[in-house]
């Protein structure tokens, strides 16, 4: 009977799978007809060639041979020579006739190539088609034996180079909700689902004025891949700078904000009918977490400086350290030197307060209660770990020669500014838009019950689910760097190649993900509360969200190309067209239930994964 319940979800997710695969294989249209390639051949091979323009030739080769300045260390930008094996011009994918090139390897690694006229479809200039070269650019899709040898998977140096930037970038980002999932596993052995409904109502409060002002950080690290691909090493400082000064004087307003009216800011997820004790613990923990936001806007505007620079180990280096911090602080703020990190009961816990307990101003009225002390606890260890982060990034930069003191508290001029302001504002736009679709799911999550076991399970769902969403932020991060990088350095051609390459590894990954979650669902979930009533709660949005990462491969992928380009304009419009249809489906019935707040969370993704698949072969360089 239990492999008879499971085979429809099995046939599910088969299907989903090979659905996302041919997403990038599948979309290929089929060949013109003969008339029609044949018109098309003509047309191509009587126009001439481009001119060359020779003296831009030398002057980026010359570029690529240059070293760069002793103040950014043993770091050297992408130049068009590592790209020489895998950008190609628009000419290198047709021949004089038209045709398609086919390179292959023989078993000496000798490379030979082919040539053939109709197995794939050609755009009207007679080059080859935006999909078809998409679905071609699979990583490892290398021919042995001539153009009818098999395929095999051989990585080629633009695959290790997205694989260098992306990992480290991974592993950085998934640093953060690993230790935030011990802090809802040391909250959560409170055995109090209104502190863990109070956790999660605070950190989406915190979250949302975070990344209000965390726009910033994503515009900053192409605007320094692309000022370093061009070697404007002074202008990459510049910008470096802009976006630390921005970056304060925003988290200054919203730390303020958040510590003088934590109230009136949870209100926006709490609503007046939940439970008192929710708000009671909420307070003081929003307040301590609040103590952190300048610090991590800094920390996060380094980390894309080093992103821009294509450097993502030394941000890992950081993140592991100030995080191991984190780890090391949690079982003494929240139980106590003379708990030692013991799980509590719920007596205990209220009647005992912790050794190391929130300030007085920080608290709720008089005094925070035991448990409502050691929740915060929790907030207090995370904002410690983020101040440390923020000085070593300041260290760093220093060391580097990416600040200047004296511009680091000027503010920027207007002209300096217009980068930033053309793209913030579509980004600032895209973000108060998915602030408004996360903050009605948790506000519907609170309200479905009273006793907070349903606000609890959907944060320990989306706990998990956030696991797998850093991994595809690592490629939005990858995708946001190299393309702007390998487009000053080696041109379209370049930047094109880099774009479709990482779109493929993105739904790749986002296959993986999906599979790895759904499996290890029966181990991890179990591990955030010891109440059956919540872990029987979490089983259903936890499985809901595994299927997300299907669609999140080609979301996050296609989001990073379009930070990269700039395109902030038409990366708003397709997220305010997920966020619609994200929140319509909260207001009708599907959003009364839990499951169905998932459902409308799938929504969003899906909408988002057609838009921006539609698209990438519409970018302005491919």
């Amino acid at each position: 009977m239990a492999r008879r319940r499971h085979l429809p979800i099995s046939i599910i997710l088969c299907a989903a799978t090979t659905t996302c695969r041919r997403v990038v294989e599948g979309l290929v249209p089929p060949p013109p007809s003969s008339s029609l390639l044949a018109r098309r051949t003509r047309s191509s091979s009587s126009r001439p060639p481009p001119p060359v323009d020779v003296d831009v030739v030398d002057r980026v080769r010359a570029a690529d041979d240059r070293p760069p300045p002793p103040t950014l260390g043993r770091w050297a930008p992408i130049g068009p020579s590592a790209l020489s094996s895998t950008s190609r011009d628009d000419d290198d994918d047709s021949d004089d006739e038209g045709g398609i090139v086919d390179r292959s390897y023989d078993d000496d690694d000798t490379t030979t190539t082919t040539t053939t006229t109709t197995t794939v479809e050609l755009d009207v200039d007679g080059a080859i088609s935006s999909w078809s070269r998409l679905a071609s650019s699979l990583p490892g899709r290398r021919r042995r034996g001539g153009s009818r040898g098999v395929v095999v998977g051989r990585l080629d140096d633009l695959d290790m180079k997205i694989t260098s930037v992306a990992v480290p970038s991974m592993l950085n980002l998934m640093v953060v909700p690993l230790v935030n999932a011990v802090d809802t596993y040391y909250v959560g052995r409170l055995a109090d689902p209104l502190a863990l409904a109070a956790q999660s109502a605070s950190n989406q409060c915190f979250f949302t004025m975070y990344f209000v002002a965390a726009f910033l950080p994503a515009i900053t690290a192409p605007l320094v891949a692309s000022a370093i691909g061009r070697h404007d090493w002074d202008g990459a400082r510049d910008r470096v700078c802009e976006g630390l000064f921005l970056s304060n004087v925003l988290g200054g307003m919203f730390s303020l904000l958040l510590i003088v009216f934590p109230k009136a800011v949870l209100r926006l997820v709490l609503p007046p009918g939940s439970s008192a004790g929710i708000m009671d613990y909420a307070v003081p923990y929003l307040r301590c977490r609040a103590v952190g936001m300048v610090p991590a806007l800094f920390a996060s505007t380094g980390f894309a400086a080093y992103r821009g620079l294509l450097n993502t180990v030394t941000p890992l280096k950081v993140s592991l350290t100030t995080n191991l911090l984190n780890l090391a602080l949690d079982p003494l703020f929240i139980f106590g030197l003379g708990r030692g990190g013991a799980a509590a009961t719920p007596s205990s816990s209220s009647s005992s307060p912790p050794s190391w307990g929130v300030p007085s101003f920080l608290s709720n009225g008089s005094g925070p209660s035991g448990a409502a002390a050691a929740t915060s606890g929790a907030a207090a260890a995370t904002s410690v770990a983020e101040i440390a982060s923020a000085l070593i990034y300041l260290r760093l930069l220093v060391r580097r020669g990416l600040i200047r003191w004296s511009r680091l508290f000027r503010p920027p001029s207007l002209e300096n500014l217009l980068p930033l302001i053309r793209g913030g504002l579509a980004m600032l736009l895209r973000q108060l838009t998915l602030n408004v679709a996360f903050v009605s799911a948790a506000r519907r999550a609170q309200v479905l019950d009273p006793s907070g076991v349903s606000a609890a399970a959907y944060g320990i769902a989306m706990q998990i689910y956030s696991l797998g969403v850093v991994c595809h932020l690592g490629i939005q991060g990858t995708a946001a760097a190299l393309v702007p990088s390998a487009r000053a350095a080696g041109g379209d051609g370049a930047a094109r190649e880099v774009a479709d390459r990482i779109f493929a590894w993105g739904t790749i990954l986002g296959m993986a993900l999906a599979c790895v979650q759904w499996f290890a669902l029966p181990a991890i979930a179990p591990m955030f509360s010891p109440l059956r009533e919540v872990r029987d709660a979490v089983r259903g949005p936890a499985a809901i969200s595994s299927f997300i990462h299907l669609v999140n491969g080609l979301v996050f992928a296609g989001e990073g190309t379009m930070l990269g380009l700039g395109a902030f304009r038409d990366l708003a419009l397709i997220t305010s067209l997920g966020v619609a249809v994200m929140v319509s489906c909260l207001a009708s019935p599907l959003g009364s239930t839990l499951n169905g707040v998932l459902m409308s969370l799938a929504a969003f993704n899906l909408v988002q994964g057609l838009a921006v698949t539609l698209h990438h072969p519409r970018n302005a360089i491919i």
